[in-house]
């Protein structure tokens, strides 16, 4: 659209009132054209009233964000439940309003601001632009902000929180999600992704400052040169590498590694990171980057989606390279760097795509492996912890229950784990090493947040200690589940835009066949308990109450079958997806598995077409 087409189109929507047979819908418009001043979204909404029907309207104009798993996220554009420039700054009016309420210095100590690659020209959004705005609305309250002057991985914002002593943190990013997402992710003072009561409070902030306070908020100019701006770039990102040395201990074993190792950033932030992170590990050999995919470029043209937890579907040109580069190990990150893929050649050539779980089998042992060198095979690990999320591998359970260290679960969202690592620490706890299945991992606990960039170097400096004992990963896995139990687990997903086909799915789970309670069996194995965090209830506990917190974001449904099978029914946080979880454990020394391979795979298949029924929910099944 030209910009006299733009323009045109504004005034036409100025000169004539919106009028949609809604009194709710109308006035909602109203407000929206009034308070709305860039042009793109303006003109988006003239084009959206002349084309679309009034139930897209009402869906765009007559609901707003909320908290999900990782903070606002939603589609860009017009409309205020879409990210754009008005919502953000709403967002970060009501972030101000209860800062300044909650932590009396907020001002002086100021709040960090950063912002990934996405970008949406037809809605003229970005997330350099969408973190100016933030910028400006603080600023137009006297709120020092800790501003980056380029885009960084979104570990460091929560880094930055707490090395700078910061009120808060704010990232703007959609992390893996499609192109035509982006988000606002907000951290507390102390460094983790809010969770109740602030995220509630936050939010009931933003309803009473729907309207933006003055022409400063819509200024993407003031930070540069506001004397309350500052840029943490330099201080962060050389704290930040300074810090990630603590977790190396085998330092010199990988200056001589002959290893090759392949990164592929998903056109995202990561490279140059990771590459300064492996020079912090002491390598000599920088990670080679991906063509195609080491720059950044929000439309993401390599990719289906920018998500690395796909496989091998999204891994095809970091699997080209290394074997044109001779590299044995693939490393990706997603483009905001949270989160890390792995992908390792095996003996017969092939490419093993590691899962999250399987990850986090090897994480853990090498986590604990390093405590153990540097404290001694001997030394008391009762205040040591990992923690997990409810819908992640049991293996942890399984290291702990031989090696004496403690773990906890989780609600899923890394926010969860991350407040819990503040608590642990600050009683005087040690916590090794943290994950969910979703290939989002923390080794130490330098941030309450998972961290793709310190991941990569960790999992390279394994790789270099097992190729000096002439093993891979594969081989080290098939180790660990000899000596702590089989942990075999399937992860996947049906995606379902539709929230009233996802109420009456889990309406059902919940009066199964019109039986007043949930299935009693599963692919005609027997259900011996039932977890659902969103009613509390929990048959395992003698007075039937959920040991996890009940949490109303969404639908987590757990059951517990007479086979071991753990399988759980969830809807996700970020995505308008149902994701299905099952795991089997064996005991420890269980060689052959390929029996229980297809038994866990049967209770995978009934969980998808006896409890979600996709065909009648008119659900999409995952492409793999």
């Amino acid at each position: 659209m030209s910009d006299a087409e733009r323009n045109d189109r504004i005034g036409e929507a100025e000169q004539r009132p919106p009028s949609c047979g809604d009194e709710k819908l109308d006035e909602a418009l109203r407000r929206w054209m009034r308070w709305d001043k860039n042009e793109w979204t303006r003109a988006q909404t003239a084009a959206l009233l002349e084309s679309v029907s009034v139930s897209e309207l009402r869906g765009r104009f007559c609901s707003t964000l909320s908290f999900g798993t990782a903070g606002l996220r939603a589609p860009m554009g017009a409309g205020f439940n879409r990210i754009n420039d008005l919502t953000v700054i709403q967002s970060t009016q009501g972030l101000c309003v209860y800062l300044l309420k909650c932590v009396p210095d907020a001002a002086r100590r100021g709040v960090v601001v950063g912002f990934d690659t996405r970008g949406q020209p037809e809605s003229g959004c970005s997330s350099q632009r969408l973190a100016s705005l933030t910028a400006a609305v603080l600023l137009s309250r006297d709120v020092g902000v800790h501003l980056f002057s380029s885009y960084v991985p979104t570990p460091y914002v929560p880094f930055a929180v707490k090395e700078l002593g910061a009120a808060a943190g704010v990232m703007i990013t959609a992390s893996h999600n499609p192109k035509e997402d982006n988000g606002y992710k907000v951290y507390w003072s102390n460094g983790a992704q809010v969770t109740a009561p602030h995220d509630a409070a936050i939010m009931a902030c933003v309803k009473e400052h729907q309207e933006p306070w003055g022409a400063a908020c819509w200024d993407v100019t003031l930070a540069q040169s506001s004397p309350l701006r500052s840029d943490p770039l330099k201080r962060v990102d050389d704290a930040y590498m300074q810090t990630l040395t603590s977790l190396c201990w085998n330092r010199e074993a990988n200056s001589r590694c002959p290893l090759k190792f392949v990164h592929s950033s998903f056109h995202g932030v990561a490279h140059d990171f990771v590459r300064r992170a492996f020079a912090a590990f002491g390598f000599d050999r920088p990670p080679i980057p991906v063509p195609e995919q080491k720059d950044p470029d929000p439309q993401f043209p390599t990719v289906h989606v920018p998500n690395p937890e796909e496989g091998h579907s999204v891994l095809e040109l970091s699997i080209r390279l290394a074997e044109q580069e001779n590299a044995t190990v693939v490393l990706a990150t997603d483009p905001d760097a949270d989160r890390l893929a792995v992908a390792e050649q095996t003996n017969s050539r092939e490419w093993k795509v590691f899962s999250g779980n399987e990850l986090a089998a090897l994480l853990s042992w090498w986590m604990l492996s390093a405590w153990k060198h540097t404290h001694g095979d001997c030394a008391d690990l009762q205040d040591v912890y990992m923690l997990t999320t409810a819908v992640s591998s049991r293996i942890l359970h399984a290291l702990a229950r031989q090696e004496g260290f403690k773990v906890e679960e989780t609600l899923p969202g890394f926010k969860w784990i991350g407040n819990r690592i503040q608590e642990l620490t600050a009683v005087g706890k040690t916590v090794l090493f943290a994950f969910e299945e979703s290939i989002g991992f923390l080794c130490g606990s330098l941030i309450p947040e998972k961290d793709g960039v310190s991941t990569a170097a960790v999992m390279a400096e394994m790789a270099s200690f097992l190729h000096e004992r002439n093993l891979s990963f594969q081989q080290q896995l098939h180790n660990i589940y000899q000596m702590y139990g089989y942990h075999l687990s399937r992860t996947s997903y049906v995606t379902c835009n539709d929230t009233v086909a996802i109420r009456r799915i889990f309406t059902r789970i919940r009066d199964f066949e019109s039986s007043g309670t949930y299935p009693n069996t599963c692919g005609g194995i027997r259900v011996v308990n039932v977890r659902d965090v969103n009613t509390g209830y929990d048959s395992s506990q003698t007075d039937n109450r959920s040991v996890l917190p009940v949490s109303r974001s969404g639908h987590m449904v757990t059951f517990m079958l007479e086979n071991g099978v753990v399988a759980t029914l969830r809807t996700s946080g970020t995505e308008p997806k149902i994701k299905i979880y099952t795991e089997l454990c064996t005991v420890p020394g269980t060689s052959e598995v390929s029996g229980l391979e297809a038994e866990l795979q049967k209770v995978t298949d009934a969980l998808l077409e006896d409890f979600l029924e996709p065909e009648k929910n008119n659900l999409i099944r995952r492409v793999v």
